[in-house]
């Protein structure tokens, strides 16, 4: 085992410990999840859960009814997303497409694909880029892929997972060549819990992380080091 996987297994550990194990315990509706994923781009989660609530209250569980539905009303009901200018007509095209390749909206044969080519789908659809379809994965299927949000990114980077200027794409790549598929749930949302609560972005609470003594940004090593 490398180094760096050494310290990989630490850091899953070391928060499952901390904050507990959280088990994946059945999927989400794989289209809900899809479309819900492309309303939170470039929003935060409180506004993309209540555009996504306003849009089942308007529609109900009827895509067919949002795919056919004019624009303006599909913005209206999305609006608290921001960006409905772009994203109501990605959600038509999403599922237009969806309906015209399948014939239902149903996701769920995605479960039987290995995740690269689960991944190759649903990058194809307007509006779902690479963390989109990961999400899609890891919460419906529990699939072998890692979503990389902005506390995951932050924190990786300060722990020299990866380099300090690494992509969100390849912080995705580092974590799912260092650990196996079945730790990507629970290090995911501990990852997130401890970006949220301990390693945030402008203040660091350094003094209480229990990631400290594996931390290079806390010791000031690497790239933190020379400031490069």
């Amino acid at each position: 085992m490398s180094e760096l996987q050494t310290k990989a297994w630490a850091v899953s550990e070391t928060l499952s410990g901390h904050y507990g194990v959280p088990r994946f315990s059945g999927g989400d509706e794989p289209i809900d999840e899809l479309i819900g994923t492309i309303l939170s781009a470039n929003t935060n989660d409180v506004n993309s859960g209540r555009a996504f609530a306003q849009l089942k209250a308007t529609f109900g569980s009827d895509w067919d009814a949002v795919r056919t539905a004019p624009l303006a009303a599909i913005k209206e009901a999305i609006r608290p997303a921001g960006m409905y200018n772009q994203k109501a007509p990605a959600i038509v095209a999403t599922l237009e497409q969806v309906k015209t390749e399948r014939g239902d909206y149903d996701l769920r044969f995605l479960a039987e694909m290995p995740a690269t080519e689960a991944l190759a789908y649903l990058t194809r659809f307007p509006g779902v880029g690479h963390k989109t379809a990961s999400i899609v994965l890891l919460f419906c299927f529990n699939g072998a892929a890692f979503p990389v949000d902005t506390h995951i990114q932050r924190i990786s980077r300060r722990l020299g997972i990866t380099g300090r200027r690494a992509s969100a794409e390849k912080i995705k790549q580092a974590w799912e060549l260092l650990l196996p598929p079945d730790t990507f749930y629970a290090l995911h949302i501990n990852l997130i819990r401890h970006g949220r609560q301990t390693c945030q972005a402008l203040t660091p609470r350094c003094e209480i992380c229990p990631l400290q003594q594996l931390c290079h940004y806390y010791h000031g090593e690497g790239e933190w080091k020379s400031g490069a």
